[in-house]
């Protein structure tokens, strides 16, 4: 069993989590990476985040040697500089900074390694999730020709859980109005434990109401694992996958959700879906705790412009079974 190198998972929950804004209302451009620091990135960020394993004690939990317990300790700096512009005071943007990795780090202590993927702030420049329409008697494979991307307006009415819904009708008899999500996950496809795919919206047809949603296998070249709502208001319906995973996700670490109406038009009445929001959830194999044990600031003063940096000691826990 392949497991992701606790680096990898704590960099990804720090850029994933990250939500800094600034005096201004702003969000704040931050970048996060392994180490180490490089006053280049600091022209184009506000910030920097970086994430380097310090050691890794490996300690036998039986008398076999199977099960076994990796012990990480990992260092994460923040990087900061005084900017003119955009107005960055550095010591400030440090101290934001700082009570941010804080929140993150304690707030997900204990699921380190789940990831959420939604499509709060994306568009259609952004290429990696992606939204499309469709209208067919058949459920469309996800490079049909058929699929119509999401307008900016539209992407935003599926940002998030907010009663502000995207719609699509069609009134051809005999057809399904659809809408695709394509999620970009940041995980090696071999180190996923758990996919959750989640859909919140609803669907009204001429033969009642309800949304069908469907996972496409890459495998088989298929629409799988159909899971159904039936209500005439928005409710949350979800897949849950934890075997064969890897016939779920592409080369290019895309997974596609389906939601259709349950029901087609008759020609006459439309069908519509109602999309809210769609999510998907990553678990990985890897570690599965880890907090923060100790902070100090680091500054460098005695260069210009000052660097304002502070460094985290993080604990890691990952827990395997060696197959002999």
């Amino acid at each position: 069993m392949a497991v992701e190198d606790p680096v990898t998972t704590l960099v990804r929950l720090i850029k994933t989590k990250m939500w800094l804004v600034k005096d201004d209302g702003s969000l704040a451009n931050i970048h996060v990476g392994k180490e180490w620091y490089d006053r280049e990135l600091l022209k184009n960020y506000e910030g920097q985040v970086t994430v380097g394993l310090t050691s890794s004690d490996d300690k036998k939990l039986s008398m076999t040697g199977k099960d076994r317990l990796r012990v990480g300790l990992l260092q994460v700096n923040i990087w900061v500089i005084d900017k003119e512009k955009p107005n960055v005071v550095g010591r400030d943007m440090r101290e934001k900074l700082r009570e941010e990795i804080l929140r993150i780090i304690r707030e997900n202590r204990t699921k380190p390694n789940e990831t959420l993927y939604n499509f709060l702030g994306v568009g259609p420049p952004t290429g990696t999730h992606k939204a499309y329409h469709g209208k067919s008697a058949t459920e469309l494979a996800p490079g049909d020709a058929g699929w119509t991307e999401l307008t900016a307006p539209e992407y935003v009415k599926i940002w998030q859980s907010d009663d502000d819904r995207y719609s699509f009708s069609q009134s051809e008899n005999g057809k399904y109005s659809m809408v695709l999500f394509r999620f970009k996950i940041g995980s090696k496809e071999d180190v996923v434990k758990k996919i959750i795919l989640r859909f919140e919206g609803y669907g009204t047809a001429p033969g009642g109401n309800g949304v069908t949603i469907k996972v496409w296998n890459f495998t088989a070249s298929a629409w799988q694992n159909a899971q159904t709502g039936t209500g005439g208001s928005d409710e949350w319906i979800s897949i849950t996958l934890t075997s064969n995973l890897t016939d779920y996700i592409d080369s290019n670490g895309y997974i596609y959700l389906l939601a259709r109406t349950t029901n087609p038009s008759d020609g006459s009445t439309p069908a519509v879906i109602y999309s809210d929001c769609a999510d998907s959830v990553i678990t990985v194999y890897g570690i599965t705790y880890c907090d923060i044990i100790s902070c100090r600031d680091q500054d460098e003063v005695r260069v210009k412009p000052f660097l304002w940096r502070t460094e985290f000691a993080v604990k890691s826990w990952l827990f395997e079974t060696i197959a002999f």
